[in-house]
């Protein structure tokens, strides 16, 4: 997802686009470039790629259901482009659910409250490797900060 043009062709994918020539149409890239990034999105398992035509071969891409968990992602990110971005001209494009308008916000599971990188600290998890606990940049993201309270480390 690190690259430009990625996280367009997964806007695209969201919107219903399967074909090379429709990613292609609407995006506007190389076909060098797009074919690059339809493998690499399906080599990492967003996308699938299933023939439509025998004669010449033909492929369309379809999301994946880690394709479509990515969604939510993708939505605070226009979220964040929205606030950020509009030029005070507003958003481009809104969106709905199930009928009302809806504004995507990342919120806490336990409380419901909107994640604020004030309010958050980080532990280490269980798959975090024990000796980036000693690693000199890695290890002190783990510590308590003044204004928090200390967890255990284990």
């Amino acid at each position: 997802m690190g690259d430009w043009w990625t996280p367009l062709v997964m806007r695209e994918s969201f919107y219903g686009v399967r074909r090379f020539e429709q990613f292609q149409a609407s995006l506007g890239l190389g076909r060098n470039i797009l074919t690059e990034r339809l493998r690499r999105l399906v080599a990492n398992g967003l996308l699938e790629r299933r023939k439509y035509q025998d004669r010449p071969a033909r492929y369309e891409y379809r999301l994946t259901d880690k394709g479509r968990d990515f969604y939510p992602v993708m939505a605070t990110i226009m979220a964040w482009g929205d606030r950020h971005l509009d030029r005070g001209r507003g958003a481009p494009v809104k969106l709905r659910h199930r009928g009302h308008l809806s504004q995507p916000t990342v919120v806490c599971s336990e409380c419901g409250e909107p994640l604020d990188v004030h309010d958050m600290s980080v532990e280490p998890g269980p798959g975090l490797p024990h000796r980036l606990l000693k690693d000199p940049i890695v290890g002190p993201r783990f510590r308590p900060r003044p204004s928090q309270p200390a967890q255990a480390v284990q």
